[in-house]
């Protein structure tokens, strides 16, 4: 890699870091917008943020150490897996063939500090998140690993690092074509990985229908605000991947790939705030087809790849 490759990566790694608490925002005001309301500040998580790392934590004194150990786990987990990204279009300094592999393994050690923190408080409802968690988590793993296996056609190692450099065909191609449907799947698993409607509801108040939020009710001031960054972060992680499988044939890197990549991001916030205001979130039973039919989606594109494409880079 080139000198200005790597500034250029470093700049958008940066950049992911500090804009990551505004997705949240972005979806937010999109959902008050088609409600009809105002809604909070695109800020807001910024000044919540601002406001929780001035407290002292309080923690049961049921709980363990691991329940204060965790959020800085999870945070770690998430930054390594983040540093394997190609930020801004461009190779990471750290990518390797088979990073992908590492990548998605790095967010499941995040969950797994998460679930074990939760469990620590010996919390009836937060075990019960767990649960829901680790099931949601199980069945959302078909439909990555059925991406990682498309990554591994498409660029001949299952490496995100590659993927951009693999762009190149018409919108109308069946190389765009499998990308968009592996980019589909994975807007599925967007949405299941980060808790969203129709998976979950971050703003539910009822214990009996939380996931995510079950799992956290015993964390405050720094450790809530580790959890609720780390999680800004991994919706922007999955928001990056997602622009790597839209955006590889109009973008090949440099700036104009560090601005289309960020401003992608920023969009599927958007989208993501629209799919919310749409639809209610499903129910549990129906959770595992919507994940199989991810798994189908992106099979389908590896079909794409070697039947219309000749296979293997």
């Amino acid at each position: 890699m080139n000198g200005g490759a790597v500034m250029i990566w470093m700049i958008s790694f940066a950049l992911s870091l500090v804009l990551a608490p505004l997705l949240p925002g972005i979806v937010n005001k999109v959902k008050a917008f088609f409600a009809g309301r105002r809604g909070p500040s695109l800020f807001q998580l910024y000044v919540d943020l601002a406001k929780l790392l001035r407290k002292e934590g309080v923690f049961s004194a049921t709980a363990g150490g691991f329940l204060q150990l965790a959020p800085s786990v999870s945070l770690g987990s998430l930054l390594l897996a983040a540093a394997l990204l190609p930020h801004g279009l461009v190779r990471s300094p750290l990518g390797f063939g088979g990073d992908a592999v590492l990548f998605f393994y790095l967010l499941g050690t995040a969950r797994f500090a998460t679930v074990l923190g939760a469990l620590d408080t010996g919390s009836s409802f937060e075990g019960m998140g767990s649960s829901r968690e680790m099931q949601f988590s199980a069945l959302t793993e078909g439909a990555i690993f059925g991406v990682i296996g498309f990554v591994a056609v498409f660029t001949g190692n299952a490496g995100f690092s590659m993927l951009p450099a693999a762009g190149g065909g018409e919108w109308w191609s069946a190389h765009a074509v499998s990308l968009l449907l592996a980019a589909a799947a994975f807007f599925v698993v967007l949405l299941a990985e980060n808790c969203r409607v129709p998976f979950d509801d971050p703003e539910t108040h009822l214990e009996l229908t939380m996931i995510h939020e079950a799992m956290i009710l015993d964390y405050a001031g720094p450790d809530l605000a580790l959890v609720l960054y780390g999680a800004s972060l991994k919706f922007w992680m999955f928001a990056t991947v997602l622009m790597m499988l839209i955006l590889p044939w109009n973008i090949s890197g440099g700036w104009l790939g560090m601005i289309g990549c960020t401003a992608g991001v920023l969009v599927t916030a958007a989208v993501v705030g629209a799919v919310e205001s749409s639809m209610a979130r499903y129910r549990f039973l129906k959770v595992p087809w919507m994940l199989v039919g991810a798994l189908a989606v992106a099979l389908l594109g590896i079909f794409f790849r070697l039947v219309f494409e000749g296979g293997v880079q």
